[in-house]
């Protein structure tokens, strides 16, 4: 099968971030990412403005709620946390499993039903010791997937049926079989294997179902259909994706995180996809 390698058009949207992840767009068309290096959520503007908010520790990983506030993984405080918009004040939500701490969570995902999907890789480069959590709206905490090898980016697809999950150290990309209402297990299947020595980072699904997967070490974004096809292969400036989203508006198309330049880039003809599920409104 010939893979397309030709480069789509891009724009930078911002530049000399400190190592940025997981991007998103919230309702008001602003972009969110994280800086990883730098303990801030970064909101920038339609106009290019970054507005920096101090967190503290490593945030990674994003998603919203339907009150607009930023959930995100810390694996410095091993912590999934909420950063409340209107306040600028930040929340620990949840800090263990099964009696023990979290063991550097990565990224995350609401499904459907509001229950809260965040890989927890720790130091799982060589050995399988990395798992996968579900934080239900009640706040309990249970693994749900473990003996991995650096569980990493995950999302879901269309109507949130299936999961779609990253194993960045067995260079592999896995999905699941979902269902909101009784979150207790997933059963992964792999999907494609992907260029290593460093694997998929972050993911993102189009409205095709097409799996788009940031290759951290390859230099590019590695697009596959739902049964794992590889079809394209798009190049990154920088040469170091480590996340993507897509802009539910369409304005963006896909956007992709690079930690090299510290870029956030929009890849317009890429997408559409459809905007990620929401978290629960926090109780006041």
């Amino acid at each position: 099968m010939n893979i397309d390698t030709s480069p789509p058009r891009h724009t930078v949207l911002a530049d000399g971030l400190l190592f940025p992840e997981g991007p998103l767009v919230d309702r008001s068309g602003d972009i969110w990412c994280v800086e990883l290096r730098g303990g801030a959520l970064c909101r920038i503007s339609p106009e290019g403005q970054i507005e920096r908010h101090v967190v503290s520790g490593a945030p990674n990983g994003l998603a919203l709620d339907t009150n607009g506030d930023i959930w995100f993984c810390d694996s410095e405080h091993n912590e999934i946390r909420r950063f409340e918009t209107a306040t600028a004040r930040v929340h620990s939500v949840a800090g263990s499993v099964d009696g023990h701490d979290l063991d550097a969570p990565n990224d995350l995902a609401f499904d459907a039903a509001g229950n809260l999907l965040f890989t927890c890789p720790g130091n799982s480069r060589q050995q399988p010791t990395g798992y996968v959590c579900c934080l239900s709206p009640n706040g309990a905490v249970r693994v749900i997937a473990a003996e991995l090898l650096f569980p990493n980016g995950l999302a879901f697809a269309g109507d949130g049926a299936r999961l779609y999950l990253a194993e960045t150290y067995r260079t592999r990309v896995s999905y699941a079989a979902w269902n909101a209402a009784s979150p207790h297990s997933l059963s992964l299947q792999a999907c494609f294997e992907t260029p290593g020595p460093i694997g998929p980072d972050g993911l993102a699904i189009d409205r095709q179902g097409r799996v788009h997967a940031c290759l951290y070490s390859a230099g590019a974004v590695l697009i596959a259909d739902a049964d794992g096809n590889v079809q394209r292969s798009v190049p990154v400036p920088g040469g170091r994706p480590t996340n993507c989203a897509f802009d539910p508006r369409g304005r963006y198309g896909l956007l992709v995180t690079e930690a090299a330049k510290g870029t956030v880039l929009s890849f317009p003809d890429l997408g559409p996809g459809d905007a990620p599920f929401l978290g629960p409104r926090p109780a006041p």
